[in-house]
């Protein structure tokens, strides 16, 4: 009996230890997105609340004051590392990401979906961070002060 004890604990370690598995991030690796990304059991979830951007030149109005949709998600994707940081992780612990961008006057007040992806791209899908969450983009009227045209929420999952 005690052998048979021992080894449905040893089993059970071992299930364990099988079931510690890694992010798995899904979906077609030329995307710049993944698909789906499933994250198992022993993970820590950090929320990220939505991030504006910083202002680049106080004396401007409008978008002048935080720079176009590169520079604003640039600027954002830096506040979102520096959160992440300050709980013991980064960007490639990040899984969800849920970007809203304003029309851009210069573009005819739609969003300007290429620069914030040139922003975007410098943190993700790189040779250094190679990771991609999860994402949705979508267009809103207004943020909360005039000239900002990015805000981004996000979710990251650390390994306990």
């Amino acid at each position: 009996m005690k052998r048979l004890i021992a080894l449905a604990a040893g089993l059970c370690a071992l299930t364990g230890a099988a079931h510690a598995q890694e992010i798995v991030r899904g979906g077609d690796p030329k995307s710049p997105i993944a698909s789906v990304v499933t994250v198992p059991a022993g993970y820590d979830t950090i929320y990220v609340s939505g991030m504006t951007p910083p202002v680049i030149d106080d004396k401007a109005t409008g978008v002048a004051k935080f720079g176009d949709t590169k520079t604003q998600t640039l600027g954002v994707l830096g506040r979102i590392e520096a959160a992440l940081k300050s709980q013991g992780a980064t960007m490639a612990d990040v899984v969800m990401m849920r970007v809203l961008l304003v029309g851009d006057p210069a573009k005819g007040g739609k969003m300007d979906f290429a620069g914030m992806m040139e922003g975007y791209k410098t943190y993700f899908g790189t040779a250094t961070q190679p990771n991609k969450p999860a994402r949705i983009t979508s267009q809103i009227t207004a943020l909360v002060q005039d000239g900002m045209l990015v805000e981004i929420e996000a979710q990251a999952a650390k390994k306990k």
